[in-house]
């Protein structure tokens, strides 16, 4: 998982973007020009108070035209915002097959459909195959017939198509690959994969497997998409996961390895950052230098009433209120501005960042053990916690050992 650097504690104003929740609800936040979709959703993992389980993704939605996408990890929001339009938004919610054709290959690839593999005549090992598909230059290609939405018009071609590095082909004479029988459907550089929400119904579409090709630059009209259609869903499957290989290559197995790592860190603790819930946690007084676990029921009422509204009155926000986004000042910012990130020194570790009075200090999160459990701590177990966002909110409300109480999380990741 990337870590960020002490310099990157203050964060420089950038794009304002709304990112919508499954329930429906809208979150306003302001991100740097820089900042990565991966970055974006351990951002909101930490603020929605959701469960970390390293399956959470950013999604592009285009209701108007009936498509979504998953964003790559490594994709930067505010160049992905630039080509949507009013009616799209970006969506926050889990995708737990966002990486699966790393680890069974030969279930989103069937040998029919790839080349490479009909012209060895031989079963393929996944390593091989995955090999080759990020090796650009034996790259093979994907191969197979696909219902082709005409330009303009409501009826549908059905063609023989071939995906390759540098495009979306389809032979006008059969099966051909002679270049001379072959024309381009789409450009994948400047093209994304997406697939079709509406279902067959608005395209007049001769199977339920529709996905299509947009382009990153236009008016976001139906007429500049490219439509196809599948067989079934392997095959759909099939033709959008080469898709996304060969656009990014390498980079796209880059992402995977993060996200492998990420997976193991979190594996360190059996109790991972997750959403607090009023049945799994007691009363606690956090007053003193420990905890204290409340006992009487009157008190333990009171005591939540008045965390909720310390965390209701931190919570609102000038984006709360809209049409008036100039309440908000980023200078003061920099006073209180903190962030979390693995240790360099310790893999079992966090730190801390914070950045006080225009100095930066860090703060080391160690694991304890205690009846068998872990736990975490910065104040050398004096006070512990289950997980980091338990911590967060402690730290909100008490200054315990820092120099202030934590005010503003950093949205800026340097990778």
């Amino acid at each position: 998982m990337p870590s960020c650097s002490p310099d990157c504690c203050l964060l420089r104003p950038g794009e304002i973007v709304k990112i919508f929740n499954e329930d429906g609800m809208g979150k306003v936040v302001e991100i740097p020009a820089d900042m990565t979709a991966r970055d974006l959703c351990q951002f909101l993992v930490y603020k929605n108070h959701c469960v970390d389980d390293n399956s959470w993704a950013l999604v592009e939605h285009h209701p108007a035209l009936g498509l979504e996408r998953c964003l790559e990890d490594h994709e930067l929001i505010a160049q992905v915002q630039t080509s949507m339009i009013s009616e799209s938004k970006f969506l926050f919610r889990k995708n737990y097959a966002k990486y699966e054709f790393f680890k069974n290959p030969l279930n989103f690839f069937p040998e029919q459909m790839v080349a490479w593999c009909q012209e060895t005549n031989g079963t393929i090992p996944p390593s091989q195959l995955l090999q080759n598909f990020l090796n650009s230059s034996s790259c093979p290609e994907i191969q197979g017939y696909l219902y082709v939405k005409e330009t303009g018009r409501k009826s549908w071609k059905k063609l023989y198509v071939f995906l390759r590095r540098s495009g979306l082909y389809f032979s006008t004479k059969g099966m051909s690959k002679e270049p001379r029988h072959l024309q381009l459907l789409a450009d994948l550089e400047d093209s994304n994969v997406f697939t079709v929400i509406t279902g067959r119904k608005q395209h007049n579409a001769p199977t339920d497997f529709e996905f299509c090709l947009k382009p990153n630059k236009g008016k976001n009209e139906v007429k500049e998409l490219r439509i196809l259609c599948a067989e079934d869903e392997q095959s759909r499957t099939c033709w959008m996961t080469a898709f996304r290989l060969f656009k990014y290559g390498i980079l796209l197995y880059q992402n995977y390895k993060i996200h492998q790592q990420r997976k193991m860190l979190l594996s360190h603790f059996p109790a991972p950052v997750r959403s607090v819930s009023e049945s799994s946690l007691v009363a606690m007084d956090f007053s003193g230098r420990t905890g204290r676990v409340i006992d009487n029921p009157v008190e333990a009422q009171s005591a939540a009433m008045e965390e909720g509204h310390a965390w209701r009155v931190k919570e609102k926000s000038a984006y709360e209120y809209p049409g008036k986004p100039q309440l908000f000042t980023p200078f003061v910012i920099k006073w209180r501005m903190f962030l979390l990130r693995d240790s360099q020194s310790n893999p079992k570790a966090f730190v801390l960042t914070l950045c006080h009075h225009q100095k930066i200090k860090h703060f080391q999160i160690l694991p304890c053990e205690e009846d068998g459990q872990m736990f975490l701590s910065l104040d050398d177990s004096a006070t512990k916690f289950t997980d980091l966002i338990q911590l967060v909110e402690f730290y909100t409300l008490n200054r315990g050992v820092l120099p202030c109480k934590l005010k503003h999380p950093c949205t800026m990741v340097a990778l």
